[in-house]
């Protein structure tokens, strides 16, 4: 097969620019490290007894982009971009949060990672959509990882999905 190095990239530049800055790069995939967090995730029950969804679509996304530091450059399009750290652990004290964002959206969601300025949750479903939930609500970040990456990084405003 004939590859054109000038073909678009899975990633707008920014966002590609970004992660490649953070260590990722085309074929990353740590499932050694994803399995101990899915693992880690199953084995927590909160207090009050909710525990952790696990599912494909979150352990695909920590096997590729799991301990990345993503630090973006550059102002954000309409706000300033999120500094990000994909690490579920930043979640693991939110299940029953996370549990009712789920049943709200008759899904399933599982932590992803966080914003590290403003600590904001990010959250992934069974279908690969992503949100961000913060002390002013929930937010739909994007039908799927590559899409939500490139809202946060680039500074795109993302759609709210309750008021705070």
């Amino acid at each position: 097969m004939h590859t054109d190095r000038t073909s678009t990239t899975r990633f707008p530049v920014p966002v590609d620019a970004a992660l490649r800055a953070a260590g990722w790069q085309p074929g990353r995939w740590d499932i050694k490290q994803a399995e101990i967090w899915a693992d880690t995730l199953r084995e927590h029950t909160s207090p009050a007894g909710h525990t952790h969804a696990v599912f494909p679509a979150a352990v695909e996304a920590w096997a590729e982009f799991g301990g990345l530091h993503i630090t973006p450059s550059g102002p954000g399009r309409q706000i300033a971009p999120a500094a990000l750290h994909f690490d579920p652990l930043h979640g693991l004290h939110m299940a029953r949060t996370l549990g009712d964002l789920g049943r709200a959206l008759d899904t399933e969601v599982c932590p992803l990672g966080a914003e590290t300025d403003t600590q904001a949750l990010l959250a992934i479903d069974t279908e690969g959509r992503v949100y961000g939930l913060d002390h002013t609500g929930d937010w739909y970040l994007g039908p799927d990882i590559d899409q939500a990456l490139a809202t946060l990084v680039a500074g795109i405003e993302p759609a709210r999905l309750t008021a705070g």
